[in-house]
């Protein structure tokens, strides 16, 4: 009969900071009509283990400046074109034939290039040709247009004008001495924009609470320990804010144009300045909101055998087929990578049998899986950030399986070294000048503590920083969602 975990009394799946501090961290209940103080453990039990979350973009993106409100940069286009769901303008099967793009698009084919042309929908239909004539400059009726004569001696297979064909050039052709080439075509780039957002927190303790000494030694995640409890809440405050620094950049999102948050973050103007008209002053492109927008998307669960992934390689296979790829995941999805990877295997009962197995019994069952190889390498961790119970963890309603992120390097301009070099696919852009630098900035006001700024009986520690992500080739990225 399956159990179910329950949770223990006094412990919290989801906890939470205060915002005062809590009467429990100082000896304030003293009763002297106690004969016996209690027996204390000085030290802070780590019960919740490292509670920080800040590690992905560190691992898999580079850092560099930028001084401008708006960040721009240019990804290059198709090498080659193709056409689909080509409409043929005639039912009847003759040597010539026209053919219309769907849309508003202009054909750029020219004439005497080769065309392979493939219905879409009966796999026996295809066809080559060469092209006689493209748009209206050479009398078709819009530049939608392109005429071909076929290489087959019965004409177009297409008989059907609800035929959708593809379409794309695969060379050319010209009989002796005729002119050359018509026209020529132009390097083709999208060009794509971020802009940076101003992160804030502060943490602020009254002089007197300074001065009191707790009972319990406090300890955090970089290893600042001591007897006084605002030191721990301090740098908690500081891991927080890195936090913070890394989840705002995956998961930020641009304020729509009619948005209220767009209202209240930028009420005078709705345009950042300096950014393109459209450009909206208030939220920045994080990873999920771009790969959502300009990458691959897998919804309806988590990919659990070969022919997900095999579905996932071809679509790959169309983009920049990076040879290398990492898989960050919450637990359950590679728990179904493994299931699926032990379900290959031949030899041993329940797939629990891989490679080489002396059965030993001081030797521990190793039931998971570092990555696999299916047309590309596939890598695989486990992203902490979509486990932790007071994130992402257990979410219903937009939950995130995983993300696939290219392995690779790109070429951009490095603005420090003032030339080219070679830099993941993800790049924080942090505002920074020979002025001022907002990468990460830290600095304490009030009366206390050291500061010296103001009569106010407390000190205050501030955090800043400005940045965006600029996730470069988000053709090559895999999100999935729940």
């Amino acid at each position: 009969m399956a159990g179910s975990l329950q949770t223990p009394p006094g412990v919290a799946i989801t906890p939470s900071s205060v915002k005062a501090t809590l009467p429990t961290n100082y000896i304030t209940n003293f009763d002297f009509l106690t004969q016996y103080l209690p027996d204390t453990y000085e030290a802070e039990f780590e019960r919740y283990g490292n509670r920080s979350i800040s590690s992905f973009l560190r691992m898999v993106g580079a850092e560099l400046p930028t001084n401008s409100d708006l960040i721009k940069w240019a990804e290059q286009g198709r090498l080659h074109t193709k056409y689909t769901a080509v409409v043929p303008d005639s039912a009847a099967a003759s040597d010539t034939a026209l053919f219309s793009i769907a849309g508003a698009t202009k054909c750029v084919f020219r004439k005497n290039q080769t065309v392979f042309l493939s219905s879409e929908s009966v796999s026996a239909n295809s066809a080559k040709a060469v092209i006689s004539g493209v748009g209206t400059a050479d009398g078709l009726a819009d530049d939608q247009q392109f005429q071909v004569k076929f290489y087959n001696a019965s004409g177009s297979p297409f008989t059907q004008t609800t035929e959708l064909v593809t379409a794309f050039v695969y060379g050319s052709e010209f009989g002796k001495g005729t002119a050359g080439m018509e026209g020529s075509l132009e390097a083709e780039d999208s060009i794509f924009s971020c802009k940076p957002i101003i992160i804030k927190d502060n943490y602020e303790v009254s002089g007197s609470d300074m001065a009191q000494v707790g009972w319990v030694e406090v300890t955090t995640e970089n290893g600042a320990t001591g007897y006084l409890w605002y030191l721990k809440s301090e740098h908690e405050t500081r891991l927080r804010f890195d936090d913070y620094l890394e989840m705002a950049m995956v998961e930020g999102v641009p304020a729509e144009a009619a948005s209220a948050a767009l209202a209240y973050l930028s009420p005078a103007t709705a345009a950042a300045p300096g950014a393109a008209a459209g450009t909206t002053a208030a939220g920045t492109e994080g990873m999920f909101d771009t790969i959502e927008d300009r990458g691959n998307v897998w919804s309806g669960g988590t990919p659990s055998a070969l022919a997900d992934f095999d579905t996932i390689v071809q679509r790959l296979d169309k983009q920049g087929a990076i040879a290398e790829n990492v898989l960050f995941l919450n637990r359950q999805f590679s728990f179904d990578i493994d299931d699926m990877l032990a379900a290959q295997n031949s030899y041993g009962a329940g797939g629990t049998s891989y490679g080489l197995f002396d059965n030993s019994e001081e030797m521990a069952l190793n039931l998971g899986f570092s990555g696999f190889k299916r047309g590309y390498e596939f890598y695989k961790t486990d992203w902490k950030y979509l486990n932790d119970a007071t994130l992402r963890g257990g979410l219903v309603g937009g939950a995130i399986n995983g993300v696939l992120v290219p392995a690779g390097t790109t070429s951009v301009y490095d603005q420090v070294l003032g030339k080219n070099a070679k830099r993941p696919f993800l790049h924080v852009r942090y505002r920074a000048s020979e002025a001022e630098d907002r990468r990460y900035k830290t600095w304490m006001t009030g009366s206390a503590g050291g500061a010296m700024s103001s009569n106010i009986d407390k000190m205050q520690v501030n955090f800043l920083s400005e940045r965006a992500l600029c996730v470069m080739g988000a053709n090559n990225f895999v999100l999935f969602k729940g």
